[in-house]
């Protein structure tokens, strides 16, 4: 019996699916500070040792546009290595995977060029035959440079630590053979560990480079590596002087804390007076630098003997009563002959001496707690006459408008006002004085605080100094 066949059935339709869609999560980047860490070595075996500590250098992400962060990377880091010796550099990138999100991915090897310039190796093995192929270029680099100090410092020094007698200063002209290059090659250190500054003009012959540079005798030729390095500028003064402006100074974070920057900053200053310069000023001084400076000046200052009488004189002017209670307070700057005298031997410019003159009065106070109150009332009244950056206590013109009916635009008294106080009849209340007030009070603290600090280490550091 044939079984009918039936007709095959026809496809069954399935329902449709729908389609998920899912959204990956927000890049957020990572901040540079966070995945980048910065290495000084000096030799192929300290590259990737777990005994060399990383450096810490200033803010990184001010080298990423935009917000400082790296996107586009997952579990990123990046072990920048620096050569001490010939001063390449080479940066080993490591990530788990990338993402190319709404931020895009970040060209690495662009922002790292924008620091490291020609100075970054792709390589790593070239990198470390770097250090036997490069090993003289520094020597080779300051040969013609001018050796203005060698060895340990002349026992007059201030620091509590002796300088090494294989350590030297050399000068340098930007413009001479080699220095252009070398700076070349130390503008990286620059932007990594010197706070705010830019790479100086290489064209510009009136720029010197003073190269603390350790001399480490070996089998063969001796081992020349930078320890430090400040640039200078000599800029001309009317009518026939010249000037010295110090614009960058580092010793290498290795070296930091052995007393070689007030070593390097001293030499300077010898310097600046054998060559009878006008004066010797800072471009925008650190706060740690300031410190150390002033440091410097302050027993520079305490042994100048021109200068001790005008000292004596204003110590006993601030202890014969109660400053604070007078509505007059004297400023307590030195004379100006003594500015004078300071800025031609010392070659301690103006503004710099006025700080330190607020040291060395507190300094010659005894004892200072009971003299304290006063002494802060004039610091007040300084920290004051700067913010406004004039003389409190000058009289000073006054135009006020008289009501008139004849020629109202043309009625008006001229008259001098008593401590520089402005005798308007229609004197405006301002309304964040107590805001400025507590200002000048935090300055104030400041102030004191910076003060007390010099005082503390200039008296531990030469004790049997009396003004």
């Amino acid at each position: 019996m044939v079984q009918k066949q039936q007709a095959a059935a026809g496809p069954v339709t399935e329902p449709k699916k729908r389609r998920r869609v899912g959204f990956s999560p927000a890049d957020t980047g990572v901040e540079a500070n966070e995945c980048i860490k910065i290495y000084l070595v000096s030799s192929k075996e300290e590259v990737d040792s777990p005994d060399i500590s990383s450096v810490k250098p200033v803010d990184l992400n001010d080298f990423f546009d935009g917000d400082g962060k790296i996107y586009g990377y997952q579990g990123l880091k990046i072990n920048v290595w620096i050569n001490s010796i010939s001063l390449h550099s080479y940066a080993d990138i490591t990530y788990q995977s990338t993402t190319n999100g709404d931020k895009g991915i970040t060209d690495l090897k662009s922002a790292l060029q924008n620091i490291f310039a020609e100075t970054i190796v792709d390589n790593k093995d070239e990198f470390l035959q770097s250090f036997s192929t490069q090993k003289d270029f520094i020597r080779n680099m300051v040969s013609n440079g001018e050796v203005i100090h060698s060895g340990a410092t002349d026992g007059s020094s201030n620091n509590a630590q002796v300088v090494p007698s294989d350590l030297q200063v050399i000068r340098m002209e930007i413009g001479s053979p080699n220095a252009g290059l070398l700076y070349s090659r130390l503008v990286p250190l620059v932007l990594l560990f010197v706070d705010g500054s830019n790479p100086i003009d290489v064209t510009d012959p009136d720029w010197h480079l003073y190269l603390l540079i350790q001399k480490k005798e070996e089998k063969e030729d001796p081992l020349y590596q930078i320890v430090g390095f400040t640039a200078i500028y000599k800029f001309y003064r009317y009518p026939d002087r010249l000037r010295m402006r110090l614009s960058q100074i580092l010793v290498l974070p290795s070296f930091q804390g052995k007393g070689l920057g007030s070593y390097l900053m001293k030499v300077v200053n010898n310097v600046a007076i054998t060559e009878n310069v006008y004066d010797l000023t800072v471009e925008e001084p650190s706060e740690k630098f300031q410190h150390i400076r002033t440091c410097i000046d302050i027993n520079r200052l305490r042994s100048f003997d021109p200068i001790k009488p005008d000292i004596d004189s204003a110590v006993q002017t601030l202890t014969k009563g109660k400053l604070s209670k007078k509505a007059q307070i004297p400023r307590f700057t030195p004379p100006l002959n003594a500015i004078e005298k300071v800025r031609e031997s010392l070659k301690i410019n103006k503004k710099q001496f006025l700080k330190c003159w607020e040291i060395l009065i507190y300094l010659a106070l005894d004892p200072i707690d009971k003299y304290m109150e006063d002494y802060t009332s004039v610091i007040t009244n300084h920290v004051r006459t700067d913010i406004l950056g004039k003389d409190l206590e000058a009289p000073k013109k006054q135009v006020v408008d008289v009501p008139s009916s004849f020629e109202p635009e043309a009625s008006f008294v001229v008259f001098k006002s008593v401590n520089g106080e402005e005798a308007n009849t229609n004197v405006q209340v301002d309304e964040n004085k107590l805001d400025q007030e507590q200002q000048l009070k935090q300055l104030v603290e400041e102030r004191i605080r910076e003060i007390k600090l010099v005082a503390e280490k200039v008296s531990k550091i030469c004790p049997e100094v009396k003004v």
